[in-house]
């Protein structure tokens, strides 16, 4: 039985949508690749994911004595967080609405 090692960043200011494109290119990877190349990635998202990641790898390090070599990436999927609804201002004195979507990043690793 593989015990799995969790870490979760909630509130991140990017939609759950643009997360999961950069999620799609590091599931299954190891973990400290998936770091290296999230590194070198110029969406806004790899930043928040990458430090997410960097986060598992240092729970699993500290709290459960697992080497970092050797931890995968089990699952790794973003939610949707709460949505803001702001307004600008428009022609004629009416609003036009847009959202400000957030997302939550989960990452469980793996020791393999």
């Amino acid at each position: 039985m593989t015990y799995l090692v969790r870490s979760q960043r909630k509130h991140v200011g990017i939609s759950a949508q643009k997360v999961r494109l950069v999620l799609d290119s590091i599931r299954g990877m190891r973990a400290l690749d998936a770091v290296d190349q999230l590194g070198y990635m110029p969406q806004a998202a790899a930043h928040e994911v990458r430090k997410t990641v960097k986060s598992a790898l240092a729970n699993a390090e500290e709290n459960e004595s697992m080497a970092p070599e050797d931890m995968w990436i089990s699952e790794i999927y973003a939610d949707e967080g709460p949505t803001a609804r702001r307004f600008r201002p428009g022609g004629r004195g009416r609003i036009k609405p847009y959202f400000r979507r957030s997302s939550h990043i989960t990452v469980l690793l793996e020791e393999r």
